[in-house]
């Protein structure tokens, strides 16, 4: 690829149905944005594409690809593990060369202001791109999910979207579209059922009540086993093996067996800690596949649709 490369990484409400999602990557496809990666999962009933390109085109899929969930997703039919206040629930953007993430931060307000206009979703703007300081975190904004944020921009002109609405779409709900540092989703599986382990577990580690700088984690039940499941905004700041040790210390405070782990999306080789014990515990990890540039160089094939 030549010229400036910004990566997109939309999270659609949809992990069960793999005919909505293929619509989905038909309606994003176009010149000059390459599909690096999908992860599905029904549990989360989720959905994380991961696509990189040409800025103006990889902003013009993503509309695309959120146009597409709009019609496709009903969120007052849809229920999963993970958080979400809209059918395409996050819209992402992240420098990858030749950009800087201020640029990128321009790259979603434009991309917001289209999915407003063209498909009548309001939008959130977060982190980077973020119009106000108390919406940098997405937790914040995604604080009661659809159900409850349908209700509180009724009620509280706080909650209000940053554009568009006031109220939510009655069926595709709002749109968190933000610029940020590349983002590490990392999960670790224990051999349990009680969601109350892994909830005190995530409460210990998360930021935001004093744990590991900058990760946010919640406990979920998924694939019939309690799941950690956390993000890492900034790996440089916070490497993976300083939290995998975390949660190392946290499975034996609490009597957990690690079951398995997992990285969702894709992995930046600077990340890439090669002889870590976390990276020897993830499941289904490939390098090749799974490691940003490499995969750069050889990205996947387009579905063909109809």
């Amino acid at each position: 690829m030549n010229g400036p490369i910004v990566e997109c990484v939309p999270n659609f409400s949809e992990g069960t149905d793999a005919a909505r999602v293929e619509a989905i990557l038909c309606a994003m496809r176009g010149e000059g944005v390459y599909l690096l990666d999908l992860s599905m999962d029904a549990d989360h009933n989720r959905s994380v594409v991961t696509i990189a390109g040409a800025p103006a085109a990889v902003v013009e899929s993503a509309i695309r690809g959120v146009g597409k969930a709009v019609e496709l997703i009903d969120l007052t039919r849809q229920q999963g593990a993970h958080p979400r206040i809209g059918a395409a629930d996050v819209i992402p953007f992240a420098p990858v060369a030749g950009m800087r993430l201020e640029q990128c931060a321009l790259l979603a307000r434009q991309a917001g202001l289209e999915i407003w206009r063209r498909f009548g979703v309001p939008v959130f703007f977060y982190e980077a791109a973020a119009a106000r300081p108390d919406r940098a975190n997405l937790e914040d904004v995604r604080k009661g999910q659809f159900e409850g944020l349908r209700e509180a921009v009724s009620k509280d002109p706080s909650r209000r979207p940053d554009l568009g609405g006031p109220v939510l779409h009655p069926t595709a709900g709002a749109c968190a579209v933000g610029a940020r540092k590349f983002l590490v989703t990392y999960n670790v599986s224990f051999d349990s059922t009680d969601v109350a382990l892994v909830r005190a577990m995530a409460r210990e580690i998360r930021d935001s009540l004093g744990g590991v700088k900058a990760v946010r984690a919640i406990g979920v039940l998924a694939h019939g086993r309690v799941q950690l499941s956390m993000n890492i905004p900034d790996f440089e700041a916070t490497p993976i093996s300083q939290v995998h040790r975390k949660v190392a210390g946290l499975a034996a405070k609490h009597k957990a067996r690690v079951a398995e782990s997992e990285i969702v999306g894709l992995l930046p080789e600077a990340a890439y800690e090669r002889e870590s014990e976390w990276i020897r515990q993830l499941s289904r990890f490939d390098p090749e596949t799974k490691i940003l540039e490499r995969r750069l160089a050889s990205p996947l094939r387009w579905p063909e649709g109809l």
